[in-house]
């Protein structure tokens, strides 16, 4: 029985087909992981979208929020065709007033968009290590097209930083050489 399963097991991975191929742990754990943190993000930007006053930084949280949800059911579909069990989702937030919200309570627009900022670069990394341990090519596709679309996030948050003011570039390097 245990041959006859490990042949499937080689025969799968041979095959050509990455759906017949099993995931290893690495690749169930980076999975399982990036959504249960995807599925948070998107409550937390939901929240964060009431807090938002920019039209602009409000059309790249929608965005931002659309994108996590595509993400978490491209992943779903992944664990459950292979048996794994999904983390739990946090309820959507509901929306609210911005000026319902004190003001001392509030998140300023220029946080919230270093926030998601730093949310997306912190992505980048993780896509790219997921896709380094994956075997199967379509959880490493899967998390090209997820890094892919958080680059191109990212370049749109950059150039909104940049437009509004909101940008705190680290010091500049600027050494003069001695002769």
């Amino acid at each position: 029985m245990i041959m006859k399963n490990l042949r499937s097991v080689f025969m799968g991975i041979l095959s050509g087909n990455p759906q017949n191929e099993p995931l290893h742990y690495g690749e169930v754990f980076g999975a399982w992981s990036y959504l249960l943190a995807g599925k948070a993000m998107v409550a937390g930007y939901q929240t964060l979208l009431n807090h938002t006053g920019d039209g602009d930084l409000k059309k790249l949280l929608e965005d931002v929020i659309d994108a996590g949800k595509t993400e978490a059911h491209q992943l779903e579909e992944l664990l459950k065709a292979n048996g794994v069990g999904l983390p739990p989702t946090p309820p959507d937030r509901p929306a609210a007033d911005l000026e319902s919200i004190p003001v001392g309570a509030r998140f300023a627009d220029p946080e919230v968009s270093a926030a998601v900022s730093a949310d997306l670069a912190a992505g980048l990394v993780t896509c790219s290590q997921i896709i380094g341990q994956s075997i199967r090519e379509d959880v490493a596709a899967m998390f090209g097209q997820f890094h892919l679309a958080k680059a191109q996030l990212g370049a749109k948050f950059l150039k909104l930083n940049k437009e509004k003011g909101w940008l705190i570039p680290p010091p500049l390097h600027l050494q003069k050489t001695e002769k």
